[in-house]
Formats: C-alpha cells, sequence, structure tokens
C-alpha cells in the first residue's frame, strides 16, 4: 500500500545511534546511509528501505505530527519487548509498554515509544501468543 515513511530529525548522528539499536529486535537494518546528507533508512535485509530518517529538505526543524504514528511488526512478542527496552535504554520515551490490546483484536500485542525527537513509533504483532 505504501513505497515508504520519512520521519523528520534535527539530529541524523543521533538518530542513526538510536534507531540503529532500537530496529534491531525487529529485524530492521539500516539499507542506506548518507550521514553528511542527512538521511539513513531501513528495512529487511535485501529489500527496499522502507522506513527513512531524515533531516528537512527545507532546513527548517524537524516536528511532530499529533495523533500519527508509525506501526511496525515485530516477528514476536519477544521482539516487541526487546524494542520498547532498547529504545527507553536508549533515551526514547515510553508511550504505552509492550503487553496485549485486546480493544484492537484477540490476538494484538504491542509497544509504543517515542524517539529522541518526539516521532512515536509503535512495535506490534497480530499472531497468537508465541
Amino acid at each position: 500500500m505504501f513505497s515508504h515513511i520519512n520521519l523528520g530529525t534535527n539530529d541524523i548522528r543521533k538518530a542513526a545511534a538510536f534507531y540503529d539499536v532500537v530496529l534491531a529486535p525487529l529485524g530492521l537494518k539500516r539499507t542506506f546511509s548518507e550521514i553528511d546528507d542527512g538521511i539513513i533508512a531501513y528495512g529487511p535485509e535485501r529489500q527496499p528501505a522502507q522506513l527513512f530518517i531524515a533531516t528537512p529538505f527545507n532546513e527548517a526543524p524537524a516536528t511532530v505530527g499529533n495523533g500519527t504514528h508509525v506501526a511496525l511488526i515485530a516477528p514476536n512478542r519477544a521482539a516487541i519487548d526487546a524494542f520498547h527496552k532498547v529504545a527507553i535504554e536508549s533515551g526514547g520515551t515510553d508511550e504505552g509498554a509492550p503487553g496485549p490490546r485486546p480493544q484492537y483484536h484477540e490476538h494484538y500485542y504491542g509497544a509504543y515509544i517515542r524517539d529522541l525527537d518526539g516521532n512515536k513509533l509503535q512495535a506490534c504483532s497480530h499472531s497468537p501468543e508465541d
């Protein structure tokens, strides 16, 4: 349904260090890196990048959208727990601890964080408990 998502950052080097460890539990790796040009990207190995982190092209400060978040599929619940843990340890903030979200559906499990720039991300699974 979509090609990729782009999130803004005001410090690409700090964002790279953050996302390298936070996305690893989800099996996502940095697949594109032009730090000096202010852009990095992540995705599954040997596939096109799907999540770009960049300084805004218009050179204005990066800001976050109220009510906007990016939900990333996790391979299992342990990966969601690890995503949340390393995000907090790496300077992110908690927006919802890992756990079931039965209000979404019977098998939904997720966790929410904010990155160093305030962008909201979620890791989730739609599968029965593993």
